[in-house]
C-alpha cells in the first residue's frame, strides 16, 4: 500500500528541502535591487535568451497549435494522473526496474540514501536534479556520509560555491566568469593554480575534473523531464553531454521524478520535444534527449530505480485554477521575459523554483501561509502567459493565490469599506467626490500621511479627473 493519494491535499513539510525562504520577498528583492554586478548579469543574460528564443520561434509556423497540444495534454495527464502513473509503474517493472512511491521529502530522502546505501558506495554523481534540490537530498546524503557531485556545470558552479541556484535553466546566471574562477580555485579539486577566466579555460578545468568523477562512480541520481507511460521509458533533455555520462556509465541508476511529469505516449512527448528546446534555450531540437527503459542486460545501469515524488503535489491538483501550474515543462521562458525576476533575481524567491511559475508553484507545494508575499511578486504585466509554451495562465493564478493570502486586518478592513461603498450608489458617488482632493496631497500623491504614503513611497498616485463618468453623462 502506498501512502501517497492524489487528489488529497498535504503540503510539502516544513524543515526539509528548499520551498520556502527565510524571509520575504520584498526584505530579499530590496537586498537583490542593490546589487549593481547582479543586475548587470541578469539583465545580460535574460536578453540574450530571449532574443534567440525568439528568433528560433519566428521560425515555427504551428507554433500557436503547438502551444494549444502541449496545454492540453497536461490537462488530460492531470485529470487521469493516478491511471498513467500505474500504467506508467507496470511498464517500468516489466522493463526490470522498481518503482517507489515517495509521499513528501522525507520520505524521498530516506528511500534514495538506503538505496545508495545498499550498493556500498559513498558518492554519487547527479543530473537534471531540480527535483532533488526541492526535496534537500544533498543535504540528506551528506548527512549519510554520501558525497553528492553536480555533474552539470552551473549546477557544479553553485555547489562549489556553496551558493543557491538563481534560474531554472541557468542556475548560475547570477555568476561572471571572473566569480566563476574563483570558486574553482577555491574549491575544485586539482585545479590548475594559473586558471584564468577565460571560457574554454574554465570549462576545461570543469571537464577534466568531471570525466574523473564520472569513471570512478558507480552510483548516479537523475531527475527526469518526461515519463512515457505507454512504454515507461523516462527521458532527460540537456546540453552538456553529462547526462548521457550519468545515464550510460554507473551501475546503479535512481531518477527521482515529480508525478506531474508523466505523459500518455510517445506522439505526446513529440509535442513536448518541439516546444521545450525552443522556448528554454532558444534551440531547434536538444543537442542530447537521453532515453531509457528499466535495464537492459550488458548495456548501461544494471539496476534502475524510480522514486515518484509528490511532495505537495496532490495540493496543486486539489485546486481546479491553482493544478494548471503542474503544466510547467520547467522551461524558464516565463523568467527571461519577467521585468521583476530580471532586476532581483532568482535567491529573492527563497524558493528553488524562482520567477513567475515560482511565484505560483512554491506556495501551492507548501501552503499559501509559508509563502504568502510570492504571489505579490509581479506587476501582472502578463509576458509570462504569452511566453509560456503550455499556456499556464500566470496572471490568473497570482491573483488566484492572492485572493488566498492571510490578509493584515487594516487592509481586509479597507477592503471591507470599499466593498460596502461600491454596494451604495449614493455611497460611491460622495466618495468620488471626495476623491477629488487627492490634488491637494501634491505631485503624484507625495503628500499622503502615513499609512497611505506607503503606496506612493513606490507609485505614482493617479490623477483625479476632472469630472466623474457620472458627472460627464449626466450632461449627455
Amino acid at each position: 500500500m502506498t501512502r501517497t493519494f492524489l487528489g488529497i491535499p498535504a503540503t510539502a513539510p516544513a524543515g526539509v528541502g528548499h520551498l520556502r525562504g527565510e524571509e520575504s520577498f520584498p526584505v530579499a528583492a530590496r537586498r537583490a535591487l542593490g546589487d549593481a554586478q547582479l543586475r548587470r548579469n541578469l539583465g545580460h543574460a535574460t536578453t540574450t535568451i530571449r532574443a534567440k528564443s525568439a528568433g528560433v520561434i519566428a521560425e515555427v509556423p504551428d507554433w500557436q497549435a503547438l502551444r494549444a497540444a502541449g496545454s492540453a495534454i497536461k490537462t488530460d495527464v492531470l485529470a487521469r494522473l493516478p491511471e498513467l502513473l500505474e500504467q506508467l509503474e507496470a511498464r517500468v517493472t516489466a522493463a526490470g526496474g522498481v518503482v517507489h512511491w515517495a509521499a513528501d521529502a522525507n520520505e524521498a530522502n530516506a528511500i534514495v540514501v538506503d538505496l545508495v546505501r545498499a550498493t556500498g558506495s559513498d558518492r554519487v554523481i547527479k543530473v537534471k536534479s531540480m527535483v532533488t534540490q526541492e526535496i534537500g537530498l544533498n543535504e540528506a546524503l551528506e548527512a549519510a556520509g554520501i558525497a553528492p557531485v553536480e555533474t552539470d556545470l552551473a549546477e557544479l558552479i553553485v555547489q562549489l560555491g556553496e551558493d543557491r541556484p538563481s534560474h531554472i535553466l541557468v542556475p548560475a546566471i547570477h555568476r561572471n566568469r571572473a566569480e566563476i574562477r574563483e570558486i574553482f580555485l577555491r574549491a575544485m579539486p586539482g585545479v590548475d593554480p594559473g586558471l584564468t577566466d577565460e571560457p574554454v579555460v574554465l570549462a576545461a578545468a570543469a571537464r577534466r575534473f568531471l570525466r574523473q568523477t564520472f569513471l570512478s562512480t558507480s552510483v548516479a541520481v537523475s531527475g527526469a523531464n518526461f515519463a512515457v507511460a505507454q512504454t515507461g521509458t523516462l527521458a532527460v533533455v540537456e546540453s552538456e553531454g553529462n547526462g548521457r555520462m550519468c545515464l550510460t556509465l554507473p551501475q546503479t541508476l535512481i531518477t527521482v521524478m515529480g508525478v506531474e511529469k508523466v505523459v500518455p505516449t510517445w506522439r505526446d512527448l513529440e509535442v513536448f520535444l518541439q516546444l521545450l528546446p525552443r522556448a528554454s534555450t532558444g534551440e531547434r531540437m536538444n543537442p542530447y534527449t537521453s532515453m531509457w527503459t528499466g535495464v537492459t542486460p550488458g548495456d548501461g545501469p544494471q539496476a534502475f530505480h524510480l522514486v515518484l515524488l509528490d511532495n505537495g503535489r496532490s495540493a496543486v491538483l486539489a485546486d481546479e485554477v491553482g493544478r494548471q501550474a503542474l503544466h510547467c515543462i520547467r522551461c524558464s521562458a516565463c523568467l527571461n521575459v519577467c521585468p521583476v525576476y530580471e532586476r532581483t533575481g532568482g535567491h529573492a524567491y527563497g524558493s528553488v523554483y524562482p520567477g513567475p511559475i515560482g511565484a505560483v508553484l512554491s506556495p501551492q507545494l507548501t501552503g499559501v501561509a509559508d509563502n504568502a508575499s510570492l504571489p505579490y511578486a509581479s506587476s501582472l504585466c502578463g509576458a509570462c502567459y504569452d511566453a509560456c509554451p503550455v499556456k499556464i495562465n500566470i496572471p490568473e493564478l497570482l491573483v488566484h493565490l492572492r485572493d488566498q493570502v492571510p490578509h493584515p486586518r487594516g487592509e481586509s478592513a479597507a477592503m471591507a469599506a470599499a466593498a460596502y461603498a461600491m454596494d451604495h450608489p449614493a455611497l460611491y458617488a460622495a466618495a468620488q467626490r471626495a476623491a477629488r482632493l487627492s490634488r491637494l496631497t501634491g505631485r503624484r500623491g507625495r503628500g499622503l500621511p502615513p499609512p497611505l504614503s506607503g503606496w506612493t513611497a513606490s507609485r505614482d498616485l493617479p490623477e483625479a479627473p476632472a469630472e466623474t463618468f457620472r458627472q460627464w453623462w449626466a450632461k449627455r
